[in-house]
């Protein structure tokens, strides 16, 4: 009853200030596409945990994914106000002995993990133990982290005996961070044997892709009976695939064993990338596997995944040169195809599939071809804004070195 009235009057206050606040704001067109687009969110969300359209307080991954893509702007171009911004979000949902407002580690839920990642930016800078008690808390749900018998991590606990190509971008960059900065050298195999584990389990050799996830009992009635595959290649999940493999590989060091199979996972995506590439737009589709079909749309969150992925590959070093145009041309679609900006100079992301999973209750997602064509699209999605900032600050690395000088301050 009590958290239904601090939502009650969480909503009441939003319906009065944050259109308020929103209106007062500008953005100026000067600005580095990453400079704008994140501004232009902390204008429509003056507070931080009101991202991704949340009326109550939520640990959730697409204020992680944000955020953690804010901070990103903050060390490219020294702004503290995007520090503070992700600060106050920590702030409001973990308290003094590192519990997290909504976070329940028995739900074993893969996505709450993300959100841990801006947490060791936050506590280097700030050195509140609280944050170091978070990280620690996060950490240990992978001890005892539901998983299949090959080593494979489920996506959630009621989603038995799952993998989600979601769940490797949810849980292993974390991981491998922590790893990276405690010195657990011995996790870094099983970091590993999660990419190359999905892989075999969602490679569909008769369209060289990968599907959105896989049922090793191949009970889901979602679940191809022999392979226990899903149907489709879903754009954002191949995303997500793609973000995790270009990511985690910060962490995991040159020498370790097995890290050149991330990176031969990361190639393969860069091909799949290539291939299903809208030749018109420079964009893709929301269903990879079913490109161009009727119904199908060209979709936002998945092609600035990709482009970020590629972008970061091609400066690692990852990748061929030759990707480039492929980038470019995904880039440069991006900007034609889904970015708008009104008279206040706000920046909009249009053309983002709001949500899409598999299975669950009350209604049960089967996973179908009409299923993710016809989930709600919407507009400033985080899935979207987020890959668009660190995509845009890929590009600006790459082609505006100096960045924006006067003009960010």
């Amino acid at each position: 009853m009590k958290k239904k009235s601090i939502c009650k009057f969480i909503v009441s206050g939003l319906l009065v200030a944050a259109p308020l606040v929103g209106m007062a704001q500008s953005v100026c067109g000067n600005k580095p596409w990453s400079v704008r687009m994140a501004e232009s969110e902390m204008a429509r969300c003056p507070e931080s945990w009101q991202l991704d359209f949340q009326t109550c307080l939520k640990w959730d991954y697409c204020h992680g994914l944000e955020l953690q893509s804010m901070l990103d702007v903050y060390d490219a171009y020294g702004d503290k106000k995007f520090f503070d911004y992700a600060v106050a979000y920590a702030d409001t949902m973990i308290h003094k002995d590192g519990s997290i407002v909504t976070y329940k580690l028995d739900e074993y839920n893969i996505d709450r993990l993300n959100s841990g990642k801006m947490l060791f930016r936050i506590y280097e800078q700030t050195k509140d133990e609280k944050y170091k008690k978070a990280l620690d808390l996060l950490r240990s749900q992978l001890d005892t982290h539901p998983r299949n018998a090959d080593g494979g991590l489920w996506h959630k606990k009621i989603y038995e005996n799952q993998m989600w190509l979601d769940g490797l971008y949810m849980g292993q960059p974390f991981y491998a961070e922590y790893a990276y900065r405690n010195s657990r050298v011995g996790d870094y195999a099983d970091i590993i044997n999660q990419f190359v584990t999905v892989a075999r389990h969602c490679y569909d050799p008769k369209t060289d892709l990968y599907r959105h996830a896989c049922d090793v009992s191949k009970r889901e009635k979602w679940a191809d009976k022999a392979t226990g595959q899903s149907q489709h290649c879903w754009g954002r999940a191949m995303g997500w695939y793609a973000m995790a493999c270009v990511d985690v590989l910060d962490f995991i060091p040159e020498h370790e064993a097995g890290r050149d199979s991330v990176i031969a996972i990361l190639n393969k995506l860069a091909a799949q990338i290539k291939r299903t590439q809208d030749s018109q737009t420079g964009v893709w589709y929301q269903v990879i596997d079913r490109s161009g079909d009727e119904g199908n749309y060209l979709e936002s969150s998945c092609s600035t995944m990709f482009v970020y992925t590629l972008l970061k590959a091609l400066r690692k070093g990852y990748i061929c040169p030759s990707y480039m145009a492929v980038a470019r041309k995904g880039y440069e679609g991006i900007l034609r195809q889904f970015i708008e900006v009104d008279d206040k100079g706000l920046v909009s992301i249009t053309n983002a599939c709001a949500v899409a999973g598999l299975g669950g209750k009350p209604t049960y997602r089967t996973g179908d071809y009409n299923y993710y064509i016809t989930e709600k699209i919407r507009s400033n999605d985080a899935k979207a804004v987020a890959p668009f900032i660190m995509a845009s600050l890929e590009w600006e690395r790459l082609f505006q070195k100096g960045g924006c000088g006067s003009a960010c301050k």
